[in-house]
Order: structure tokens, then sequence, then C-alpha cells
């Protein structure tokens, strides 16, 4: 993510006043930290437990809890490692995968690459694959942590058009107008050109997903049936992403405030931008691995996994970025080596099939 100049400036004096970008007391956290790939599989424990495989592919970062099933336990208790920076933060992050579909019938996995250099975070543009995660809390105090146990999804596979007035400040992609992160100037999902719920109908120098959670919750239940119904929205809708804001007040039904996580992915669409691969009737080529060539299935699933108190306390420390004096971070080689074994064997870099349904081909994928 690209800020404003005066943004910029902003944390430029908070980063010069404490080398941690932590300013303590009530200030506002925004926790950024990249987390390397840690498996692509075919495997859901939140929408799909036991399922193998799952409807549709993943790609996924985190702990290596992961599995075709994760109990109701304290997952930080069941990881030995993570390929987040934060060693800490063992929870599991994952969302569906990007396919570019070429003319002849082929399609081809989207790379997922590095995330540019911000608050002088070397972990996340050394990456291997994976995203960027981000927390936010507006002060000390601001927000109730999650509990071992939460979980919860945002977004709906199965959407295929824009609802109501949409639901761009949740879910979006960025068009990257040139080399260099090039139009990278707003803050998520705020770009009014470059910013889309669907997928981008035109070449770009890549491409960026933001999913944004929920930010209030009913206090009670650590999940829900649909993993949805637990959390909410604030009173006035989901609020622009500013990094140090989770909205407005919450509904009377989801009271408690939650942190704001929104994830952020990168994936380098430049090598599919000849349009002579397109296909013939000219429409964006690019696909979900749910079948979905709208965009407007993006989606995103999280099980909460961090050990003991570290989140409370990163959240009531005032920090910026991925230096946190209150959480212990680990060398991008570390988190490399953090892998669990696929589950479902088969071939998700592409393939090539007769004409088939849509989501045929991706199933096979």
């Amino acid at each position: 993510m690209h800020w404003s100049l005066q943004v910029l400036t902003a944390f430029a004096g908070v980063a010069n006043a404490a080398p941690q970008f932590g300013f303590g007391g009530s200030r506002s956290t925004m926790l950024r930290f990249g987390c390397s790939q840690l498996v692509i599989d075919r495997i859901d424990p939140l929408v799909n437990p036991g399922s193998l495989p799952s409807p549709h592919l993943h790609q996924v970062v985190g702990g290596n809890a992961f599995n075709v099933s994760m109990p109701n336990a304290d997952i930080a208790e069941l990881a030995t490692c993570t390929t987040c920076s934060f060693t800490e933060d063992l929870s599991n992050y994952w969302t569906a995968n990007v396919y570019f579909k070429a003319r002849n019938g082929s399609y081809k996995r989207v790379p997922q690459i590095p995330n540019r250099l911000l608050f002088n975070d070397r972990f996340t543009t050394e990456t291997d694959g994976g995203f960027v995660v981000y927390y936010v809390s507006p002060g000390q105090n601001g927000v109730t942590p999650f509990r071992p146990g939460f979980r919860m999804l945002v977004g709906d596979a199965n959407q295929r058009q824009k609802i109501g007035n949409g639901k761009k400040s949740q879910s979006c992609f960025r068009c990257y107008s040139g080399p260099n992160w090039r139009g990278d100037d707003a803050a998520p999902c705020a770009d009014a050109r470059l910013d889309t719920e669907h997928f981008p109908t035109q070449p770009c120098s890549g491409i960026r997903s933001n999913i944004l959670y929920p930010t209030c919750w009913d206090g009670k239940n650590l999940d829900s049936p649909d993993h949805k119904s637990h959390v909410a929205y604030p009173v006035a809708g989901p609020a622009a992403f500013t990094g140090s804001s989770v909205g407005g007040a919450c509904p009377s039904t989801h009271p408690v405030k939650i942190p704001q996580i929104m994830l952020e992915i990168v994936w380098d669409t430049t090598q599919f931008n000849n349009k002579a691969d397109w296909p013939e009737d000219g429409s964006q080529p690019f696909v979900l691995s749910t079948g979905d060539n709208t965009g407007y299935g993006q989606h995103g699933d999280y099980v909460f996994g961090w050990k003991g108190d570290s989140l409370e306390r990163a959240l009531n420390g005032g920090c910026m970025g991925a230096s946190c004096a209150n959480l212990k971070v680990q060398n991008v080689a570390q988190a490399n080596r953090c892998k669990v074994s696929e589950k479902v064997n088969e071939q998700w870099e592409g393939c090539k099939f007769s004409l088939l349904s849509q989501f045929s081909l991706l199933d096979r994928c």
C-alpha cells in the first residue's frame, strides 16, 4: 500500500521518534507485516472442515497448524512455526488463487509477489509468495482482542455481481498504472479510478487485492454456522481504511469493537498483458480459483492464533508497521522454512482442458 504525501510525512515523524515505529500511550496501532506462503492446497478447515478436497483451491499463510480440520482450540498451542514476520502470530489467513485464462483455453496461476517497501520493513519485500496482513486499533484499549478459538469469513465465494451500492470498501482490486507501484497513491479501495470491486478490465502493471474484515463482534460466539453472523460492520456501514480507525458505533447486536484486519495481496499480472492472448470478446482474462471471472466473489478466511496476550500488547503499544517493541520477529529465511505438506495431490500451477464449464475446468486444475 502507498500513502499520500501527508500521511507518509506524519509516519516519518513517528518513525524518527521511535525506532520500532511505536508511539505508545493512547495513540493508534497499525501493524503491517508480511507472511510468506505456507501452502497452496484444496482444503478449507473453516468452510469445509474434513473435506478432502474442498470445492476450490486456496493460498495460505501463517502457522503450521493449518490442516483439513482445525479444532476449536488455542491454535497457538498447536502450531510450532509461522510464515509471518511476527513469531507470535500463529494464526492462519487464506484466500482463493487467481488464474489467467488464455484464449486457447489454458489456465495458468498468477504468481504472488512481495509487497513494496514501507516503514523500513525489508521482510515484506522478500517473502516467498504470500501477502501482507494489517491489524488496526484506534488506541489503547480501543478494541477487544480476539480470543483463542475465534474465526471468521468475509466475502461470498458465490457472488458474481454487484449487490446494492457494492462492497468496494471491503473488497477491491487495484490496477497499478505502471512499474514500481505507479498509481499506488491512495488508501486501499479509495481510488475512484484504479480501485474496483470487480477485476480490472484493462492490462495492469500488477493487481493488488485488499480484503477487509468486519470490526464488530457479538461478544459471545467465537464462530457461527456461516462464519459471519457473529461479526458485523458498524451501524453506518464499513468505514474506509485509514490505518487508525475501526469505524463508528457498533450495532446493539454486536456491541464489541474488534481489531480491523486487512489482507493485501499483490498479483504479478504483467506477464499476461498481451491482449492477443485474452478472450476473443475482449473481456478481462482473470478468474478466481472458485471459477469466478468477475472478482465479486473475492473472500478471506481467518483463524486466530496469536500466542498468549501478544496481540493485545501490540494493539495497546501504539506500534506502526512491522516493528513493535512488544513483539518478537524472525527473518524471512526462517519464515520460509515453515511449511505444511499438501493434502491434495494435483497440478495447480496451470492446465489445459477441452471446453467444459469454467468451474469444472478450475475444479480440476
